[in-house]
């Protein structure tokens, strides 16, 4: 197989697979982590294992015979599998274009492959059996750092598939139980992360859901049947709401803070929330209550102080982006309606947020602790997020600023080592506080290096039970370590003891 023009193809379907895999199964859709994903899962696992005697067999050997007519089918299956899994990937996800055009490169490259090794392969089925050892210099050495590397993600996949049984969290439905029955409700911000599990359980709850999104196409990923608009002037003032959530604004932490992504990130919010406020306005009948997102950012950097929701603030860009918000929303109170300003913590969910970010570099020993990590980190997973949503909205005792986080926040040494633990992985990295400062500046001083050491007071006294309270269980639960546990409805808050 002495032909450099075959050899460039491969080696061009080597990084154009390695860039799919790393860019977009484990990075912009990490697949591993969707329980949806399963079968995907399990066909990438079987094709990677192809490819890996594919590539060593064209690296070290020259199959004649029965071993050549073994490849032949093994090349074979590999068109069926990689058919059968395009069609499992438009009948489960939505598929970035960047990964249709990859995949389209990949066939035809695929193609020209077969079209230049097929007559070497027709001529080693007409051999005798045997196995030639042969060598390629460079090439070989390629085909063998592609065979280890398509293996090592061919375990990967199949264990992930694996444990994907074990992910999923707990019945939707039951994440909104203490609502009303056929509430009305308005969310912006639906589709994001911590919107589309609230959107998906208020459906599954049987009630009717607005969502307003800059994107109507992002709609796809929602659970139906949900009402989706692009400007709050579609709305009708005749219309009516139970209580509007609003959760809208553009994310913090995915990028360095110039003075255009400052803006960005309050203008976003702000200008959200004024669209809301005036909404309420000329609405005919108004909501009950305005469901406002916040972060406890709005507390600034306060060490090892413990912050309930009486305290007092410190200087800080998160506190500044928080205070426009919620003095944003608070104006909706002099319309009658009851304004929660959730200050929310960090969100924990396998699906999005700073946790899924870390998932794959914790996986693969990558975990580190940043600066000291004795910097507090207060966490709040997801569906006990969704659920308190569903308390403020049920809950007509609480209002104004409430503490959305779990009531046992931890440091980030120790936050770190749990991850490790509930992935049964080594962590000994750590990240300097000086170079995460030069490379990221406030953006890292403060979501990275700084942090809040926030209780839940409002929360607590309201009886508010938290399904998770402790961080190392939840991630044991969450990340598929440990089987989820049915939980039992809770009752309404209005429903007789």
């Amino acid at each position: 197989m002495d032909n450099d023009w075959l050899w460039v193809l491969i080696a061009i379907q080597v990084f154009m697979g390695a860039f799919d895999t790393l860019v977009h199964h484990e990075g912009t859709e990490r697949l591993a982590w969707r329980a949806s994903q399963k079968t995907e899962l399990r066909l990438h696992g079987v094709r990677n294992f192809f490819y890996a005697v594919i590539f060593l067999c064209f690296g070290w050997l020259e199959p004649h015979g029965v071993f050549a007519m073994v490849l032949t089918a093994i090349l074979v299956a590999e068109v069926l599998i990689t058919l059968w899994d395009f069609v499992e990937e438009d009948l489960t996800r939505k598929l970035p274009w960047t990964e249709r055009i990859n995949h389209t490169l990949l066939a035809l490259n695929y193609g020209a492959i077969l079209a230049l090794f097929g007559p070497y392969l027709w001529q080693w089925c007409q051999q005798p059996t045997a196995l030639h050892p042969v060598s390629y210099g460079w090439w070989s050495v390629l085909a063998t750092v592609a065979a280890l590397g398509v293996g090592l993600f061919s375990a990967r996949d199949l264990l992930a598939a694996a444990r994907s049984e074990r992910l999923g969290g707990a019945e939707p439905a039951d994440l909104v139980s203490e609502l009303r029955p056929r509430q009305t409700v308005l969310v912006t911000g639906g589709t994001g992360f911590i919107g589309q599990r609230l959107v998906e359980a208020l459906v599954r709850g049987g009630h009717f859901v607005t969502v307003l999104t800059r994107d109507p196409r992002k709609a796809d990923m929602l659970t139906h049947p949900v009402r989706v608009i692009s400007s709050l002037d579609q709305i009708h003032d005749t219309e009516h709401f139970d209580t509007i959530v609003n959760l809208a604004g553009d994310p913090v932490a995915n990028g360095l803070w110039t003075a255009r992504k400052r803006a960005r990130i309050i203008d976003s919010r702000a200008a959200t929330t004024e669209a809301v406020n005036a909404l309420i306005r000329r609405l005919a009948h108004k909501p009950a209550s305005l469901i406002n997102g916040s972060a406890i950012g709005w507390y600034g950097l306060r060490g090892d102080e413990t912050l309930t929701e009486d305290a007092a603030t410190g200087p800080a860009f998160v506190h500044d982006v928080c205070a426009r918000w919620e003095d944003a929303a608070e104006k909706s109170a002099a319309e009658g309606v009851r304004v929660v300003c959730l200050r929310i913590g960090l969100v924990m969910g396998v699906e999005g947020g700073m946790l899924a970010r870390l998932l794959t570099p914790f996986e693969f020993g990558g975990g580190c602790r940043l600066g000291s990590g004795q910097q507090w980190m207060s966490w709040i997973e997801r569906d006990d997020l969704v659920r308190v949503i569903a308390r403020t909205i049920a809950d007509d005792r609480l209002q104004g600023a409430v503490n959305a986080t779990a009531p046992e926040p931890v440091r980030n040494a120790e936050f770190t080592h749990a991850l490790a633990r509930a992935l049964h992985r080594p962590v000994f990295l750590k990240a300097p506080a000086w170079l995460l400062s030069a490379l990221l500046g406030d953006m890292g001083r403060e979501t990275m290096l700084g942090g809040q050491r926030v209780v839940p007071d409002k929360l607590l006294k309201a009886g508010f039970e938290f399904r998770h309270r402790q961080l190392a269980p939840m991630l044991r639960v969450i990340t598929g370590a440990r089987r989820i546990k049915p939980q039992q409805p809770l009752r309404p808050v209005d429903a007789p003891v």
